[in-house]
This record gives C-alpha cells, structure tokens and sequence, in this order.
C-alpha cells in the first residue's frame, strides 16, 4: 500500500510503481488537488482550482488559482504547483491532477496552462477530475498536439530574407 510522509510542507508519496501509477496514488493526488481548492482565492470568478503535481521522486507540489483585481495578474492553480516546484529545485515529473467544482464535466487546464505544463515534457500525466473523485487521464501531448516546447529553440533556424521576399 502507498503511504504519504510530509516533511518541510511537502508531501511525499510513495508509489512502488514505475511510470504508472498506481490507482490509490492517482486518488491520493486528485485528494491532494481537491485539498488546494478550497485555499483557492476567487473573489471575482467565484471558480475554484487545485492542482497536486507529483515529481519523479514522489515529492507532491500543490497550488489553487489566485486572482487579482487586476484580472491578467491571476494565477492558475497549475502555474501555482509547477512554481512551486521549480523554485525548489525540480524540472521533471510524473504527473498533474487538476480540481474543480465543475460536477457535469471534467476540469482542464486553461491554453496557457498548457503551454506551461508542456514546458517540462510532453509524455507525463494529467488528471482532469471532478469532485466525486472519478478523472480523465490524458498526456501532456494529448492535451496540446503539435506543440512548442524548449527544443525546438535548438532547431536550426534560417536568419537571411530570402531575395524573393
């Protein structure tokens, strides 16, 4: 069975599993997500978000939107966990589970959100869920197909204007 450890305000949880989680470790993440939530700072939307992100080493990052009068100064609940664990140091991770007090359907990550999660890779995990518990697992690259990440910055590139031009 999974446990879960916190230490330094951060939760562990360890997963015996490999790349797949297992089912009580994705349910633990989506509580987590849930969790975050109701820390959520939406006067103005009055639309609740949470986001547990999982790193490679079983550490998990939470995070709620926070808005501002001052509407594009907001911030996501995933751009809050990614953030989070960045700034402590890490880059790589297993998966997201996203929160929301949508009951009809499953919650997803904003276009930008999605820009930002792609980021960090294209092959991890996301966990769109809804407050009963019950999600959709999707990968970063099913979330945004045809994307833009970091490595197309090392393609080659052409800097002359063509003389047709």
């Amino acid at each position: 069975m999974d446990q879960v450890n916190f230490s330094r305000g951060v939760m562990h949880i360890k997963d015996h599993g490999s790349r797949d989680l297992s089912q009580e470790t994705v349910k633990r993440l989506i509580l987590q997500s849930q969790k975050a939530k109701q820390q959520a700072y939406c006067p103005y939307s009055k639309f609740r978000v949470g986001a547990a992100l999982l790193t490679l080493d079983n550490c998990v990052f939470t995070g709620c939107n926070v808005e501002n009068a001052c509407y594009n100064l907001g911030l996501c609940a995933e751009r809050t966990a990614i953030s989070k664990a960045v700034s402590e140091g890490y880059r790589s991770f297993k998966a997201i589970a996203i929160a929301s007090d949508l009951n009809d359907q499953f919650i997803s990550p904003c276009g930008g959100c999605r820009q930002f999660i792609r980021e960090f890779g294209s092959n991890w995990d996301v966990y769109l869920s809804k407050p009963d518990g019950s999600y959709l697992k999707m990968t970063v690259d099913e979330l945004l197909p045809v994307s833009f990440g970091p490595e197309e910055l090392s393609m080659k590139k052409v800097f002359e204007i063509s003389p047709e031009y």
